[in-house]
């Protein structure tokens, strides 16, 4: 997901008929993959177009950005929902509530997915700059807080949020569990997304550490990317319409992957926010549990 080249971007292994799996096996399934997250694709329960269970190798998530772009991408890609001429909108139900996929088309192939969140911007907790800067080893006055401070964020799921100085400390950050311990110790889920403000070919370029959810780092994490879209929309007090970013994740884990955010602002209130990009099918198969 989020790139056009194989073996770049964020990989997912899509199940789309689960049927008959338990939690434990899709559980079992998703750490024997052991992608950032698999997804489980059933039958849908409220009338929408399916049902969609998404896990890491240590936990099942409510909502993530990427398998539900790349999971709407195989589906359409192996003719789920027929022969695709014009833009489609389909809509998986997850826990986090329903999430909305728009996909485009171009000459006989799906050319990207895009996702509407499924909820609206929600900041959470600061949390000291001196923690999180343990937890991704950087130096404290390497955190800019000007904009916003380290805080959880979130569109479905959530994340803290950290702005650092420029591309050398981004790159040179690395996981501290002793850090990532600390933080959990204060009653906060600590994966950690950080960014800085990019004046290459992209607006944003980010990383994300969730060793604790089973995710070392992660090449392409749109759901934070999302929140991003909305943090950064929010903290502009004197603008609304629509925001647009180019960022770049998974560079230094040699995954490059591209996305497009995207937040709709109106009356000082972020009421949209939109995270896309291209996919590439890599293999498919059949996996036997007997």
């Amino acid at each position: 997901m989020f790139t056009e080249t194989r073996f770049g971007g964020n990989q997912l292994a899509v199940l789309p008929q689960a049927e008959g799996l338990s939690a434990q096996q899709m559980q079992q399934i998703a750490r024997e993959f052991n992608f950032s997250e698999s997804t489980f694709v059933f039958p849908p329960r409220a009338g929408h177009t399916r049902h969609v269970r998404i896990f890491t190798p240590a936990r099942e998530v409510p909502f993530a950005g990427h398998p539900n772009v790349g999971t709407a991408f195989v589906l359409a890609s192996i003719g789920e929902f027929g022969e695709i001429k014009s833009p489609l909108t389909v809509t998986f139900e997850e826990e986090a509530g329903v999430v909305s996929i728009a996909i485009d088309a171009s000459a006989g192939k799906i050319s990207s997915c895009e996702l509407t969140a499924p909820q609206s911007l929600s900041l959470g907790k600061t949390i000291p700059v001196e923690l999180v800067a343990t937890a991704i080893s950087v130096d404290p006055k390497d955190i800019v807080t000007k904009v916003h401070r380290p805080q959880v964020g979130s569109v479905g799921l959530p994340f803290i949020m950290a702005e650092l100085k420029d591309r050398s400390v981004l790159e040179r950050a690395h996981i501290d569990m002793d850090g990532f311990e600390a933080i959990k110790a204060s009653g906060i889920m600590p994966d950690v997304f950080f960014y800085t403000r990019s004046k290459d070919d992209f607006d944003i370029r980010a990383r994300m550490f969730g060793p604790l959810s089973g995710v070392p780092e992660d090449p392409a994490t749109g759901s934070a990317n999302c929140a991003l879209a909305g943090l950064l929309a929010h903290c502009d007090k004197n603008a609304n319409g629509d925001f647009k970013w180019r960022i770049a994740q998974g560079v230094e884990m040699g995954r490059p992957s591209i996305l497009v955010a995207r937040a709709e602002k109106k009356d000082g209130v972020v009421e949209k926010t939109r995270i896309g990009g291209p996919s590439v099918m890599v293999g498919e198969g059949v996996l036997r549990l007997d």
